[in-house]
């Protein structure tokens, strides 16, 4: 098959046969009456698949070129100075907790027994970071129809002397009071991590500029699982401006390195053998030299390299979602009597994952997802709804490991009468239009 060819062109023929094979097999089915209505999912063509085997072929796995042009590439389209890709977004928020716990940080380092405000209506992995490390999360409420922080209760849920931080999450795409979150963060001198896992691309107004979710606190972090904004498979990102932060960020996701070399290079300091650190001998080997007791949560230059592909389809993935939102919402205004429909945050433009909804007073929220389910409608809780509410919680409740400040009514509402469909590129407008018209039909079901 090979005779003839260079080691550069049969590479070329294979990735293009890929991107062909793509083209052939994997194309999406035009959407038939029955067929599934999947919240989110992967949205690719022969671009991801080529850059998938060309990775593949050079056979580095681990974190390479693929790696650090994403990194590179993702810092300039947030605007930040610095970008980690890691496994999953999971992990970059455990990454992006346990930097505020760092010994380098001194006296605002985050200790155990430190509060951090947060919500308790979100995704567990906002929250489990700071608990597995001993921290006390310090739960607020949420509004509706935005779905995020209740920026009132924030004065309340200080404490002077304890609160060291807030991390929190733009819910569904839609940003949360960033004005107001970051006014009281630099009032009380919090650090602010912003997990915009769900909200990659939206938008912001702050003091008259417009920014990026995700790049007004200290840290941000995002998610590219399957359903999100764009796609590894798996993977995620850590990123800030702060270069203390990024390198603290880079040694506990690389085993707790001091060293800074990629992965296969030595020496780029210039200075392995001549240091000195904590009581090791005189010039030890500074690539086993360890400031933190780290993990190794890097991602692999195969899930990059589908990244580097997607990451240019963003913009448009972005458009769609909103374009999506709104045909729903358009849908779905007359039902406004009867279910909540989201809105968006003042001086917001949100990259929406998804379009959430409450039931009203009358209307039986299980009945109605029972109704769109048995459609091929696919629904989801917002997550966890009220956290504390769950098993996880069942040898901890009501203990000091965490404090409530205030009422969790809304909260407590969503866990009973919430849920959302979804907006993802991949959508139809004969699909939504099917969406809208179950809604009705449920709706109807239930006399109401």
């Amino acid at each position: 098959m090979f005779e003839g060819m260079s080691e550069e062109e049969a590479r070329a023929y294979l990735v293009k046969l890929a991107g062909d094979y793509c083209e052939k097999y994997h194309q999406r089915k035009p959407y038939a009456p029955g067929d599934h209505i999947n919240y989110g999912g992967r949205f690719y063509d022969r671009d991801e698949m080529e850059k998938l085997v060309d990775a593949s072929l050079e056979f580095w796995l681990t974190a390479g070129r693929y790696t650090r042009q994403f990194e590179k590439e993702f810092s300039d389209y947030l605007g930040v100075r610095f970008c980690s890709v890691v496994n999953s977004g999971s992990s970059a928020n455990l990454l992006a907790f346990r930097a505020l716990t760092s010994p380098l940080l001194k006296e605002r380092a985050v200790k155990p027994g430190d509060e951090v405000i947060t919500v308790a209506c979100g995704f567990p992995t906002t929250v489990a970071p700071l608990m597995q490390y001993g921290a006390v999360p310090v739960f607020v409420d949420v509004t509706i129809p935005q779905y995020n922080i209740d920026v009132t209760q924030l004065e309340a849920a200080f404490r002077e002397g304890k609160s060291k931080a807030v991390m929190i999450a733009h819910t569904l795409g839609n940003p949360f009071d960033l004005t107001a979150v970051k006014d009281f963060c630099d009032r009380h001198g919090l650090w602010l991590v912003e997990d915009n896992c769900d909200a990659l691309g939206s938008e912001y107004l702050l003091g008259g500029r417009k920014v990026k979710t995700g790049t007004v606190g200290d840290i941000g972090t995002s998610s590219f699982y399957p359903p999100h904004h764009m796609t590894m498979g798996e993977g995620g990102a850590v990123y800030t401006d702060d270069p203390l932060l990024h390198r603290i960020v880079r040694s506990l996701r690389d085993w707790g390195r001091d060293c800074s070399c990629e992965s296969g290079q030595d020496n780029r300091c210039g200075h392995r053998y001549d240091g000195q650190f904590g009581e090791l001998p005189p010039a030890y080997d500074h690539k086993y030299v360890y400031s933190h007791l780290g993990y190794n949560l890097k991602a692999t230059d195969l899930q990059a390299a589908v990244g580097v592909a997607q990451l240019k389809k963003l913009d448009s993935f972005t458009k769609a979602r909103r374009e999506h939102f709104d045909y729903l919402k358009e849908g779905l205004k007359d039902l406004a009597g009867k279910l909540v429909l989201p809105e968006a945050c003042e001086g917001s433009v949100p990259s929406w994952f998804g379009f959430m909804l409450c039931c009203g007073e009358k209307l039986e929220r299980a009945a109605l997802v029972r109704h769109l389910e048995g459609q091929g409608v696919q629904t989801r809780m917002l997550f966890s709804g009220n956290l504390i509410k769950h098993p996880c919680f069942d040898g901890i409740r009501g203990t000091d490991a965490y404090r409530v400040a205030g009422s969790l009514e809304n909260t407590d509402r969503i866990m009973r009468d919430g849920f959302w469909i979804g907006v993802y590129p991949g959508m139809t407008g004969e699909m939504m239009d099917v969406m809208i018209r179950e809604l009705h039909r449920g709706v109807e079901a239930q006399n109401v």
